[in-house]
């Protein structure tokens, strides 16, 4: 006569770990349904149209690889890569300086403290339209920055480069530091704040210098901090339109052309949208050559930790 086993342990745990948290688990059913329908659905639809012949509507007439092929011939694509390239060299690098430097300035405990928090911060408020707007007219040869000083007496003063090909990337940048810097400060702030004062007090004791404790204690402590914001400036920096379209309208001439314009312009004026499906595809590539490093950084470091 045999006498019948108990099922293993391990069975019986598995639908209880599904029924746990039921409530939490159907009521981000939506979102999930959202994002796969939505954004994972809309990334495969582009890329695969970004191999057909489409014009002004999506049609399955195959192509292969002649819309990258064209795409990358383009002297106006590959002057927005080498835009893009200039504005964000120079906006990842000075972003994060200003930002960093605002913030051990504000973390000094300074009186007036919040008035000079909100004031930084308050340019993040606004949209990039609002914002490239503003430094267009500030900008502006004829009632902006330059006459204001030329009617304060110096009279060869000149400085107009939204309307100079070879800077106008650099009137660009203006206003995006001026606009995200802000948030990069803030960002900062909370990983400073974070620091125990302990190891402060430690550093006075050895006699280490402020800039040397930053250089070699603090933003060692403060890199997880550091990645989140390389990868919020990255991905503005990536999809970098509203800025130019306010600001210059890609002028002069194709001086200041970035790719999402670049997008913009072949799927709804040119109507061409297998052209532009291969462009936002390689934006595509660029996004996930961001976030493979960074997700390398996040999660990679804390199974080795």
């Amino acid at each position: 006569m045999t006498v019948a086993s108990d099922p293993p342990a391990h069975k019986n745990k598995r639908p209880r770990k599904l029924l746990k948290n039921w409530m939490a688990k159907l009521a981000s059913l939506p979102m999930i349904l959202t994002a796969l329908v939505v954004f994972v659905g809309g990334t495969a639809w582009t890329v695969t149209y970004s191999f057909t012949g489409s014009r002004m509507l999506p049609k399955t007439n195959w192509v292969g690889f002649d819309q990258y092929e064209r795409l990358w011939s383009s002297d106006r694509w590959m002057i927005s890569i080498k835009n893009l390239g200039i504005y964000g060299i120079c906006s990842l690098i000075l972003t994060l300086v200003i930002g960093f430097t605002l913030a051990a300035c504000l973390d000094r405990k300074i009186r007036f403290e919040g008035v000079f928090r909100s004031i930084f911060l308050y340019p993040f408020a606004l949209s990039f339209v609002v914002t490239g707007l503003a430094w267009q007219w500030i900008l502006n040869p004829d009632f902006g920055m330059q006459s204001v000083v030329r009617d304060w007496g110096w009279t060869t003063f000149n400085f107009d480069p939204l309307n100079n090909p070879d800077i106008v990337m650099f009137g660009l940048l203006i206003a995006g530091i001026w606009q995200g810097s802000g948030l990069i400060m803030c960002i900062m702030l909370a990983g400073l704040r974070g620091i125990d004062e302990d190891i402060w007090k430690a550093t006075r004791v050895d006699g280490i210098g402020t800039v040397k404790t930053y250089v070699m204690v603090i933003i060692p402590m403060m890199r997880p901090v550091f990645v989140t914001a390389l990868v919020l400036i990255a991905a503005g920096i990536i999809k970098l339109y509203d800025l130019v379209v306010a600001q210059t309208g890609g002028g002069p001439g194709l001086s200041s052309e970035v790719p999402a314009k670049y997008v913009i312009e072949l799927m709804f004026r040119a109507q061409n949208l297998g052209q532009g499906f291969a462009a936002s595809t390689m934006m595509l590539c660029s996004v996930v050559i961001i976030l493979i490093p960074w997700a390398y950084l996040e999660f990679g470091g804390r199974k080795r930790g």
